[in-house]
């Protein structure tokens, strides 16, 4: 069985759990604050990968880090998944869970990438444009590349819609090279 697999079936059954027991917004943001956590300390995601080491010790740490931080509807889950020995692909369950969550709520993730940092106002505006155009509740992030030099790209799914100076640079010398200019 593959990873993504196993990792959506634990973060189906913590949705259903979290949803069960009235507490799925709260679980929700904890878990994004354990992808955080996760992808900020690579130590921490070797401990829990290495087979090595005991699942009592891979308790203790995980207790310690979140123990009252944290729902207690997780630190429980975490502690069976060690026992089931998928302590290894907490972080997949975990995104794989905010995931689900965002299907789930009808939440679509989009990028804006910028040449600079966005205002709030701008991203408003962005976000609801996006979100009247797909009639879905959109979560907008902002990337910062200045290589694009001005303008923007923004990316919702699979769909790309590059309104950037280097995009339309690019456009231009191909077209001049298919010309044979």
């Amino acid at each position: 069985m593959s990873i993504f697999t196993v990792a959506s079936r634990y973060a189906k059954s913590l949705l259903d759990l979290a949803q069960d027991q009235g507490q799925l917004d709260a679980v929700k943001k904890d878990m994004e604050n354990v992808i955080s956590v996760l992808k900020s300390n690579s130590e921490l995601l070797a401990i829990l990968k290495n087979p090595i080491i005991k699942g009592d010790k891979k308790r203790t740490i995980l207790a310690a880090i979140f123990e009252g931080k944290i729902n207690p509807i997780i630190l429980s889950f975490f502690y069976i998944l060690v026992n089931k020995g998928r302590a290894a692909i907490l972080l997949d369950i975990a995104q794989e869970f905010v995931r689900e969550y965002n299907e789930a709520k009808g939440i679509v993730k989009a990028s804006v990438t910028s040449a600079t940092t966005l205002s709030e106002a701008n991203l408003a505006d962005l976000q609801k444009i996006i979100t009247e155009e797909i009639k879905a509740e959109v979560v907008l992030k902002n990337i910062v590349d200045p290589s694009l030099i001005g303008g923007f790209m923004v990316r919702v799914g699979d769909r790309q819609i590059d309104a950037s100076i280097a995009g339309k640079l690019n456009k231009l010398e191909k077209h001049f090279a298919a010309q044979g200019v």
